[in-house]
C-alpha cells in the first residue's frame, strides 16, 4: 500500500480562499509600492552559493539551503574533508548553488550585474519566495513569500522618513492598526560597543543584543559573557535593557551616553532626522518607536535599521524590517553604493490579518452564479450567455455535468455560489433564463439584460 504523500516541515498547500486572501494583501502592498515610485523586478530561485554565503553573519550561513550539484556530486568531493567528516569545507565542493536566503543581497548582485542599465538612484521592489533552514515554529517558515522595497544610489535620509511611511500607507490600507514601527540606527550600537570597550565584539553584541525579546535580559547577557564580553563591559550597557520615554527623551539620553564617540553621534543626528520629521508629517495608523537594542542581526546594515510589530492584542513576531545598507554593493565590486529598503512579511502580515478578523468578506467570493446543467441543448443556450456575462466582467459558471439537481444544488452551497441560473424547455423558447437566489430561495425570470443587471449588482 502507497504511503500518504506529505509536504517537507515548515512549507505549507495553499487553499483557494488562502490564495485570494494573500493576493489581496499582496494587491496591497504592490499599488503601495509603485505608488511610491518604485519599480518591479524579479532574480531567480537560487543564486550561486558564493554569492550568498557570508553575506548574513554565521547564523545566518547555517539558515541557507544549499542545493546539490547534479550528476554525481560527489565525485569533486575533497577526499579529505570526506574522511574527517568536515561537512562546513565538503559543502563548497559539493554544493555551488543555493536557494536565496533573502531578497536584499541578490538585488545587490542585480544591481552590480546590471549598473550600465540602471538609472540612479534605482528604487526597486520585489514580490518572490525565499528559503531558509530554520526551525519552522508559528508566523516563521521555512519557505515564505518576502515583499521588499529598496533605493540604491543615495544617501538622503529622506528616503528613511518615506519609507516609514511606506509602511504606514499598507498598514492603514490594510486597516491594520496600532502597528508599531520600531526604528534604531548601527551606527549608534557601534557607539555603544565603543563607550563600553567591546568595540572587537560588535556582531557578537549585536547579534546577542537583537534577542532581547526572545530570550530576555538574562539570556542575552548570558550570550554576551559566552561570546567574550566582560561583565564590566555588560554593566555599562544595563540602561539600554530599560530605555524607557518619549522618542525625544530617548535621543537625549543617547546623546549623553555616546557624546564620547563620533560614530555614536552621527547616529544620533541620524534618528533624529528621520524621527522629527515623520512627526512632523504625521501617520495615519502605525506607531514610531525609538528602541535602541533593536539590532537586526545581519552584518550588512550600517545606518538606520527598522522593525514592525504586529498590534499588541496579536502574539506575534516581526511582521517587517530593513534598514540602510551603505556597502552591500561594494561586496559585489561596486562601491560607494548607498541603499536602504525595507520589507513586508506576507505570511506573518496574514495571520495578523486573519487572527484580527480584518478580510473583506469581498476577497473570497466565488463565482457570483453557478449555470445549472440540463442536458446538451440547455447547455449549449447557456453557454452563449455565460460567454458574454464573463466578457462583461461578471463571474459566472457552468456545472459540467448533467446529474440530479440535489447535487447540483449542494455543490453551489458548499462552494459559496449565491445565484443559481436555471435554463430549461420553456426559458429557451420563451428566450429568459430562470435566476434562483440560493439564499433566500426567490426566483424570477429574466432576460439577458435583466440578469446581467442582476449579477452585476
Amino acid at each position: 500500500m502507497a504511503s500518504k504523500p506529505g509536504i517537507p516541515k515548515g512549507t505549507r498547500d495553499f487553499s483557494p480562499t488562502e490564495v485570494a486572501k494573500r493576493q489581496y494583501i499582496i494587491q496591497k502592498i504592490r499599488t503601495n509600492f509603485e505608488k511610491f515610485g518604485y519599480q518591479p523586478i524579479e532574480t531567480p530561485s537560487f543564486e550561486n552559493s558564493e554569492t550568498l554565503m557570508g553575506k548574513y553573519g554565521e547564523e545566518g550561513d547555517r539558515l541557507i539551503f544549499k542545493i546539490l550539484n547534479s550528476g554525481d556530486y560527489l565525485a569533486k568531493a575533497n577526499e579529505k574533508h570526506l574522511e574527517d567528516k568536515d561537512s562546513n569545507k565538503l559543502t563548497s565542493s559539493i554544493s555551488e548553488k543555493a536557494l536565496r536566503y533573502d531578497l536584499t543581497v541578490p538585488f545587490a548582485r542585480y544591481v552590480v550585474q546590471h549598473q550600465n542599465d540602471i538609472e540612479f538612484p534605482f528604487k526597486r521592489y520585489q514580490i518572490q519566495p525565499v528559503w531558509r533552514a530554520d526551525r519552522p515554529q508559528k508566523g516563521r517558515f521555512r519557505e515564505f513569500y518576502q515583499c521588499d522595497a529598496d533605493v540604491v544610489g543615495s544617501t538622503s535620509l529622506w528616503q528613511e522618513v518615506e519609507l516609514v511611511q511606506l509602511y504606514d500607507a499598507v498598514f492603514t490600507d490594510l486597516k491594520l492598526e496600532g502597528v508599531t514601527i520600531k526604528i534604531n540606527n548601527r551606527k549608534i550600537l557601534s557607539g555603544i560597543a565603543e563607550v563600553i570597550g567591546a568595540s572587537d565584539k560588535l556582531i557578537d553584541f549585536t547579534v546577542a543584543l537583537d534577542k532581547l525579546d526572545k530570550i530576555g535580559e538574562d539570556g542575552v547577557k548570558k550570550e554576551m559573557i559566552e561570546k567574550g564580553i566582560s561583565e564590566t563591559a555588560i554593566e555599562k550597557v544595563q540602561p539600554l535593557f530599560s530605555f524607557t520615554g518619549t522618542i525625544q527623551e530617548k535621543i537625549e539620553k543617547l546623546s549623553a551616553l555616546l557624546s564620547s564617540s563620533t560614530e555614536g553621534m552621527k547616529g544620533v543626528e541620524e534618528l533624529q532626522f528621520i524621527c522629527e520629521n515623520v512627526s512632523e508629517l504625521g501617520l495615519s495608523s502605525a506607531i514610531l518607536d525609538l528602541d535602541v537594542t533593536l539590532a537586526r542581526g545581519l552584518n550588512y546594515y550600517t545606518g538606520a535599521i527598522f522593525e514592525v510589530a504586529p498590534p499588541k492584542s496579536v502574539a506575534m513576531g516581526s511582521i517587517g524590517g530593513g534598514g540602510r545598507y551603505d556597502d552591500l554593493t561594494g561586496i559585489f565590486g561596486l562601491k560607494n553604493m548607498s541603499g536602504v529598503g525595507i520589507s513586508f512579511g506576507l505570511d506573518r502580515i496574514y495571520l495578523v490579518v486573519e487572527e484580527l478578523d480584518l478580510f473583506p468578506e469581498t476577497v473570497t467570493s466565488t463565482s457570483k452564479a453557478i449555470f445549472l446543467n440540463f442536458g446538451q441543448e440547455e447547455t449549449k443556450y447557456a453557454m452563449k450567455a455565460i460567454s458574454a456575462l464573463r466578457q462583461s466582467g461578471i463571474k459566472v459558471e457552468l456545472y459540467p455535468d448533467n446529474v440530479k439537481m440535489a447535487k447540483q444544488f449542494q455543490y453551489a452551497d458548499k462552494r459559496g455560489i449565491p445565484f443559481a441560473v436555471i435554463v430549461g424547455g420553456d426559458e429557451m423558447q420563451n428566450n429568459e433564463y430562470a435566476l434562483k437566489n440560493l439564499i433566500s430561495g426567490e426566483q424570477q425570470k429574466l432576460s439577458f439584460e435583466e440578469l446581467k443587471a442582476q449579477l452585476n449588482k
